[in-house]
């Protein structure tokens, strides 16, 4: 859990906005829920790692000396969302299509680009079970991703079904299906050989761990539909459909963004259990872990509602993002921007209400302006000096100076403090100069 200066805050902001503005392209409505929920509404949605990860809270008055606990702290956007569907689905239109950011938490190890709270960026489709969904939802994801500046991210996708169906292929127990999808999707942190000490551990035969090791092998087919044609022909009913859904997205994607990065990964499991369609990721080069990650969840409504509900969503990682922007140089200066556009110098003594009655002037114009704060304790160049230097400190690009002269003549003198040039310019002509040159 970190504290953001202001130079953090701006780049948050800045693609926090990007991921708004994408969403709301696509007819998403923003949402947002509160940041703690009932543990019994967490509690045996995401599985057992999942589980253990869930931030509690003991209970409060009468009942804290028990050491229980009955509120927990909200561990992702997907089942707040569910409970909201399931409590206000009269209200909401059939197709429900929401985007929401906000902060989650998790009692995780805190590593490079994971840490205990975090902002998801999710984007979810409630209502249809069309592979529609799956296309606009990774389409979205990978405007969002075009217009941030990347361009070596992947989309990979799988399904839980076609997984399914390897599992038992492979000869592992149905039982044994949830646990060992788990395993897998910790891979890229645990290794094969972790993968199969795990999968060991829950009682599969080494021959088991490597058949399953070997169809679950992540390098995409060469052909991709005939793959899915021959293994269609040996896999159960739910792979046979997994593929068919599979081939939909693929179609429907090429005539979308998301088009040209989407890769089959015939490894991606997604480690929460209530996934139960397509599954999708996104990755970019030499980046451990995902930018981003969900898939197909037709029946986490139905835990809430007891009616059948099938939704979709994608959510994308904040953190990991600004990490990856950050080590690449990719903000733009405006991201990255001044606290603001010019600095108004104090020049006389004891004149401060001069310089704010001129502050507020520019800023009622939309200019952003910082006031020197002190007023000096005589009039100089002096005063000025020690003032351009506190501009310049602070990345502000204009100085504004309203001395004698200027006074007299109702001019501003106006400093770049880039170039280091200064003219004087007639004070109602300031914004303009500011804003072109």
């Amino acid at each position: 859990m970190r504290d953001f200066l202001p130079e953090d805050v701006r780049r948050r902001q800045f693609v926090i906005g990007v991921i708004a503005d994408v969403y709301q392209k696509y007819g998403f409505e923003p949402l947002e829920t509160p940041s703690v929920e009932n543990l019994e509404t967490l509690q045996g949605k995401y599985g057992e790692e999942g589980d253990r990860l869930i931030f509690k809270i003991l209970k409060r008055g009468e009942g804290a000396e028990t050491g229980q606990a009955d509120l927990a702290l909200r561990y992702d956007l997907t089942v707040p969302l569910a409970r909201v569907v399931a409590e206000y689905r009269s209200k909401l239109p059939k197709f429900f299509k929401r985007y929401q950011v906000q902060p989650v938490w998790r009692a995780d190890r805190p590593q490079k680009g994971r840490f205990r709270e975090f902002y998801q960026c999710d984007v979810d489709a409630i209502g249809s079970t069309s592979m529609t969904v799956e296309a606009e939802l990774l389409s979205a994801a990978a405007d969002v991703f075009v217009a941030l500046g990347f361009t070596d991210f992947q989309i990979v996708i799988n399904h839980r079904k076609l997984l399914n169906a390897v599992l038992a292929h492979a000869g592992v127990p149905a039982e044994l299906h949830g646990p060992a999808l788990v395993i897998m999707d910790k891979a890229d942190k645990i290794g094969i050989d972790g993968v199969r000490t795990e999968l060991s551990e829950r009682g599969l035969a080494p021959n088991v761990a490597e058949t399953l090791l070997e169809q679950l092998n992540g390098t995409p087919p060469a052909d991709l539909d005939a793959w899915m044609t021959a293994q269609s022909a040996v896999l159960n009913d739910d792979g046979k459909a997994g593929i068919a859904e599979l081939q939909q997205v693929f179609t429907l994607c090429k005539s979308t963004s998301a088009g040209p990065h989407l890769v089959l990964d015939r490894s991606l499991a997604r480690g929460l259990s209530y996934y139960t369609g397509p599954i999708f990721e996104i990755r970019v080069a030499d980046l451990a872990g995902s930018m981003g990650g969900g898939g197909r969840y037709d029946r986490l409504i139905g835990m809430f509602s007891g009616e059948h509900i099938p939704a979709s969503g994608i959510s994308l990682g904040l953190e990991r993002i600004l990490v990856v922007m950050g080590e690449r140089k990719m903000f733009p200066e405006s991201a990255v921007s001044a606290p603001a556009e010019v600095m108004v110098v104090q020049w006389f003594a004891n004149r401060t209400a001069l310089y704010l009655e001129f502050a507020t002037e520019l800023r009622r114009a939309g200019v952003r302006v910082e006031l020197y704060p002190e007023s000096p304790s005589d009039d100089g160049k002096k005063v000025g000096e020690r003032q351009f230097k506190y501009a310049a400190a602070r990345g502000i690009p204009f100085v504004a100076v309203i001395g004698g002269d200027e006074l007299a003549n109702g001019t501003v003198a106006i400093r770049n403090m880039k170039t280091g040039e200064q003219q004087s310019v007639p004070r109602a002509n300031l914004v303009e100069i500011l804003r072109h040159g």
